[in-house]
């Protein structure tokens, strides 16, 4: 039971819009034939199949179609004199439209001036001027509403017709001359010759030869001023074109202008560049002029280093003998003579020293790229022995501390030691009451430092800027060559390190040895 009625349905709503097809190409039909039969001059018959196809398409609620039907059909019933049947088709139109702008909840403004127009038309025809003006009201009414353009236009061509008709040719010329000024605002030149054309048919049919004969000196005189409208669009178009041309040279010039300076700004860039690259060859020719003289500067220095070593070891290898005879004169002469061969002795003894320190400082100044060979020390332990070696110099009124933590290091520690055993005896020396310090301190991953401080007499501090210098003063051998530092100093360089005096410590003297691991 369910299935059979689903199928009536679908049949049903398949023949409802077979129909509705059908229905609106018969109304389409109609109405091509009713506008064949027009064409042909079969007036009746156009006008029943107007009517016909203003029927067909009422019922499909196709509202324009029907209207511009309907209003064909009107025309065609007045031109016959048949003004009962035209007013009655014109009050369906609009009871019909009425009836569309309910159902839509819009106005049609456009179909109800048609059909007031065509009633306007009617009235005309019966000569109806009370009438024909209240139509003419409505129509006014009706384009205010609905503010379109093209509705506007047209209510200005049947307020001319209807005042031409009454012979109210002034306001039948405002009229058109008030169209004719909109169509020239737009410059719109085939409106405004449509204007005049539409103004002569209403001449002749209002059979106002005034009114043609008017019309007719002025379309002449506007067509020879169109001439010259159009001449002048003409020239203002090319003017246009001219400037806009003008203004594209002018920018290309400017362009063309930018490019000059921006070429003249790389040229003299270019020109400083090459000025700069020649100074900087000749900056760079004396450079390696003067390295090639630096180089062998330093090729004759060290020529004349190892010459200096030799010579020095030479003469050292000669005293040697020598001091060797004096110390066996100053033995023999000990049973003698005590104190001369104590000076003796003493002399003697300086002067080896001084005879070993010159060489030794000669062999470190030729030898510092040569590094020396590494060990890992404790340093807590190795701090300890090092101060064990210098405590019976050092003065009963002087304490010794040692500050070293117990850390593993890799250095040369023969060198090491005897940097440090130098500055402690120094320090044992010159340090009558108070401490002695020795302490380690680590001051990066690959950095540490040994300090030596003492509370003793402290260097002064003219003597201070030459203290690492060798041979900067004079004295008596017997009373040191002044070589120690210096030669402390040149094996901490050579240890990848370096030997500083501490000149801000007051209470003694400070000595900081630097190694870098």
């Amino acid at each position: 039971m369910k299935i059979s009625t689903l199928i009536l349905t679908i049949l049903v709503c398949f023949s409802t819009i077979v129909d509705a097809q059908g229905t609106q190409n018969r109304a389409n039909e109609l109405m091509k034939q009713a506008q064949s039969s027009l064409e042909q001059k079969e007036y009746t018959k156009a006008r029943y199949l107007f009517i016909q196809a203003y029927g067909a398409f009422a019922a499909q609620e196709n509202y324009p179609k029907a209207v511009e039907c309907g209003i064909q059909g009107a025309a065609l019933y007045h031109r016959e004199n048949y003004y009962k049947e035209a007013f009655d088709l014109c009050r369906g139109m609009e009871q019909l439209v009425w009836a569309g702008e309910q159902k839509e909840q819009k106005q049609f403004y456009p179909l109800r001036f048609q059909i007031t127009k065509e009633r306007l038309q009617m009235y005309i025809g019966l000569k109806n001027a009370a009438q024909a003006k209240a139509q003419l009201d409505k129509l006014a009414e009706t384009a205010g509403q609905a503010k379109n353009d093209s509705l506007s236009e047209n209510l200005l061509y049947t307020q001319a017709n209807y005042y031409y008709t009454f012979g109210q040719n002034a306001q039948g010329d405002a009229c058109f001359r008030k169209l004719i000024n909109q169509y020239k605002a737009q410059k719109n030149y085939e409106k405004v010759n449509e204007c005049y054309k539409n103004l002569i048919a209403i001449g002749r049919k209002s059979n106002n030869a005034s009114l043609v004969a008017r019309t007719y000196e002025n379309f002449i005189v506007w067509t020879d001023s169109v001439k010259a409208l159009t001449a002048q669009d003409e020239l203002n178009v090319l003017k246009r074109k001219y400037d806009e041309s003008q203004q594209i040279i002018q920018e290309k010039d400017d362009t063309l202008s930018g490019k000059q300076y921006m070429i003249v700004g790389l040229c003299t860039l270019v020109v400083i560049l090459i000025a700069g690259l020649i100074f900087v060859a000749i900056v760079l020719l004396r450079f390696i002029a003067g390295n090639r003289k630096l180089k062998k500067s330093v090729q004759i220095a060290n020529e004349h280093n190892e010459l200096k070593t030799k010579f020095i070891q030479n003469i050292s290898a000669q005293m040697e003998p020598t001091l060797d005879t004096l110390a066996a004169s100053a033995a023999e002469l000990s049973g003698k003579a005590p104190q001369q061969a104590q000076q003796m002795q003493g002399q003697v003894a300086a002067l080896k020293k001084f005879s070993n320190d010159i060489q030794e400082l000669s062999t470190l100044e030729n030898s510092l790229t040569e590094p020396y060979e590494m060990k890992e020390i404790n340093v807590n332990t190795f701090c300890e022995a090092t101060m064990d070696k210098v405590k019976e110099l050092v003065q009963p009124e002087v304490s010794t501390v040692v500050n070293a933590a117990k850390l593993q290091i890799k250095t040369n520690p023969e060198q090491l030691e005897r940097i440090l055993i130098h500055l402690l005896k120094n320090a044992a020396e010159y340090t009558e009451s108070g401490k002695i310090f020795l302490d380690f301190k680590k001051r990066g991953a690959h950095t540490h430092q040994f300090i030596i401080s003492d509370t003793g007499t402290g260097i002064p501090a003219e003597k201070q800027e030459n203290l690492f210098k060798p041979f900067t003063e004079i004295k008596d051998l017997t009373e040191g060559d002044g070589l120690g530092l210096p030669i402390c100093a040149l094996i901490a360089t050579k240890m990848n390190g370096s030997l500083t005096l501490d000149t801000s410590y007051t209470k003694g003297s400070r000595f900081v040895l630097e190694l870098h691991t």
